[in-house]
């Protein structure tokens, strides 16, 4: 008996010791290496949907140790102005062999969650891109009052969406401006982490002008605004304010090993996020302004290749061949100083700063060439290549159950085809699902036929018979075709 507790004692500190190890070298490491940036939304059970947590108030308390009004007036000021925002989204699947496509399709729903800022006092509403994308219905929670939801449009290069409700003695948020907001001044992170209403966060500006590389659109503008304030999943669409309780950022992603809160956020700039609002109320599709380049940031090889005597400014490294960079007298390797009289020093700036603008307005271009200082003027243009103004059209087809837009001149230049057709969006029953043709596709040739319109593709291929080759680019730039028998 002695003999067998004494086994048993040994066994148990080998196995906690093991344990102890096991942490240190394996489990810790393994997590430490998997850190990632990752968008603050939330998903909840669909239950829940029609379910809505109304937060308990508590009255003020005296802080003895000595308040600070200034957080408490800029937390007063904004937390009436955020909502908390439930999305559901509808699927349907056909699971197993192929004769379950002989039966009625499986129905699947899912429910996420996120936030939302308050910009007018009629209801319209800013969040995130990746908060509403592909919602069937979308419900907003205001203190006690509920409201159905509809989605006016979004902008997934910046991540950001407008949605509006019908309500009344709306508090709008007050609109900072970014460009003023210091590195290490004091913020506030409200919003709705975890389900849990109207919580604020307190923390600083840790850096501006962040790129994390998470949209994944083909002209991102990513310029964050870095914090300390705790942000986690439900965050998403939350406000940024200063201590004023200016909105200067709309909370959008984490870098977490985790998934959750592990010490920094990041919020695109409310310079940006006005541009964005204005443009979707009023377009229906944001009016972006392009140069006609692409730019990378000097570092040391790169200055040392091109002979720079410092790591000021941004690089041109590729120009469009007949885009506003070319019309300008703007060269590969030309290195960009200033624009309108500010000092360039990251790409992620300039193009913040041209987010900010619209196509037909003028920059004048300071560039260093070989090591002289030229000064030239750029007129912006859309994805066209022009000056007017681009109202957003997607045709839907009935039969092909999918919507469709015509890939615009700036993105077939970038991926070098002179026609296409985008594939934005498709039920899960019907021809593209049946295919498996991702949606971001572009259908570029259907046979040897090239397509230029949506109206096209949709005419030949209701139309077509026999067999019939797709082809076409995916959102990695490779070329992929699909055959198909009619």
């Amino acid at each position: 008996m002695k003999n067998i507790f004494i086994v048993g004692t040994i066994s148990l500190f080998c196995g906690a010791f093991g344990s102890v190890l096991g942490w240190k070298y394996v489990i810790q490491p393994e997590l430490e290496n998997t850190q990632s940036a990752t968008f603050a939304s939330n998903h909840v059970p669909f239950e829940n949907f029609d379910k809505t947590e109304t937060p308990t108030f508590y009255p003020k308390t005296v802080n003895n140790i000595g308040e600070n009004p200034d957080f408490v007036l800029a937390a007063e000021k904004s937390t009436s102005s955020v909502v908390f925002i439930q999305t559901l989204t509808e699927y349907e699947y056909r699971a197993g062999g192929w004769l379950n496509w002989f039966f009625e399709p499986r129905a699947s729903d899912q429910v996420s969650s996120g936030s939302g800022v308050v910009i007018s006092n009629d209801g319209f509403i800013v969040t995130n891109n990746h908060v509403v994308e592909n919602a069937d219905r979308i419900k907003v929670t205001l203190g006690k009052r509920t409201f159905a939801a509809e989605l006016i449009g979004t902008d997934p290069s910046t991540d950001l969406a407008v949605i509006k409700i019908d309500g009344d003695n709306l508090n709008p948020v007050e609109l900072g401006n970014s460009d003023n907001v210091n590195v290490g001044e004091w913020v506030l992170a409200v919003g709705n982490p975890f389900n849990l209403n109207s919580t604020v966060t307190g923390g600083i500006v840790s850096a501006k002008g962040r790129n994390i590389n998470i949209l994944k659109d083909k002209f991102p503008i990513e310029s964050f605004i870095q914090t300390d304030a705790a942000i986690n999943p439900g965050n998403s669409g939350g406000a940024l304010v200063n201590m004023k309780g200016e909105l200067i950022g709309i909370n959008t992603a984490i870098l977490s090993r985790t998934g959750s809160y592990a010490g920094y956020g990041f919020a695109v700039p409310v310079n940006i996020v006005r541009k964005v609002y204005g443009d979707l109320k009023k377009y229906g599709t944001v009016q972006k302004a392009f140069t006609g380049a692409e730019f990378v940031d000097v570092n040391s090889e790169l200055a040392k290749k091109l002979s720079l005597k410092d790591l000021s400014g941004v690089i041109i490294a590729n120009i469009q061949n007949d885009g506003a960079a070319k019309k300008a007298g703007l060269m590969k390797g030309d290195v960009i100083k200033a624009v309108n009289g500010r000092e360039i020093d990251s790409k992620s700036y300039l193009e913040e700063y041209i987010g900010n603008l619209y196509p037909g307005d003028k920059l004048s271009i300071s560039v260093q060439r070989d090591n002289k200082i030229i000064d030239k003027e750029l007129v912006l243009t859309n994805r066209e290549g022009t000056t007017s103004v681009i109202k957003k059209f997607i045709f839907t087809s009935d039969e092909l159950r999918a919507s469709f837009e015509t890939v615009s001149k700036v993105e077939r230049d970038l991926i070098g085809i002179d026609n296409g057709v985008k594939v934005i969006d498709y039920e899960s029953i019907g021809f593209f699902a049946e295919l498996g043709i991702p949606e971001g596709f572009i259908v570029t040739h259907l046979n040897n036929t090239a397509i230029q319109s949506p109206e096209e593709l949709s005419e030949i291929l209701l139309k077509i018979r026999g067999r019939v080759i797709i082809s076409g680019i995916d959102r990695r730039g490779r070329k992929v075709y699909y055959p198909y028998y009619f």
